[in-house]
């Protein structure tokens, strides 16, 4: 996780109980998980209702990558060529042009969103932190009836968190 994280049990008791929406308690779970030879990796997730929603690792960007014809190879064979560009494409594909990010770029956005104003999370250029934004206790009906016209603008997989805490809020 990082020294400037905490603990994950410490993040996840402040993203699901201390900074949640009332109405979204006990509906969205976040997971972390690192396998011994990952290198310090992790694999974020983040479930609505018990149901994987959203996962951040470097395999689901590579994979991103390879199924979206950014690599050259379409179909690589071992780990050498699975993993042969993904350096040189995360540089080229900024976290704006993608719809999938990194257990690295979670934490990013994780620390950036604790530590700025939530007017202004909701206003990020960066999905994930939207995503936390959305889920927040501190964002009130105005604001939420505010972000309701711009659900489209959002990438296809933040939609439902928006749909979700629109809902649950009855707007």
């Amino acid at each position: 996780m990082g020294k400037a994280l905490g603990s994950w049990s410490g993040m996840r008791k402040y993203l699901e109980q201390e900074m949640l929406a009332e109405s979204l308690k006990d509906r969205i779970r976040y997971g972390c998980t690192a396998y011994v030879g990952m290198d310090g990796c992790h694999i974020f997730e983040v479930c609505i209702d018990g149901e994987q929603i959203k996962r951040f690792s470097w395999e689901t960007v590579n994979t991103y990558f390879i199924d979206n014809g950014f690599t050259s190879n379409k179909n690589p064979s071992g780990i050498g060529e699975y993993w042969a560009e993904f350096w040189s494409l995360l540089d080229k594909c900024p976290i704006t042009d993608r719809t999938e990010y990194t257990d690295e770029e979670f934490c990013a956005a994780l620390e950036k969103y604790r530590n700025q104003d939530i007017q202004e999370s909701l206003r990020s250029n960066n999905p994930i932190i939207r995503m936390f934004a959305i889920l927040d206790r501190r964002v009130g009906k105005r604001a939420l009836i505010k972000v309701k016209g711009a659900i489209e603008e959002q990438p296809i997989w933040l939609r439902r968190f928006y749909r979700l805490r629109l809902t649950a809020e009855g707007i």
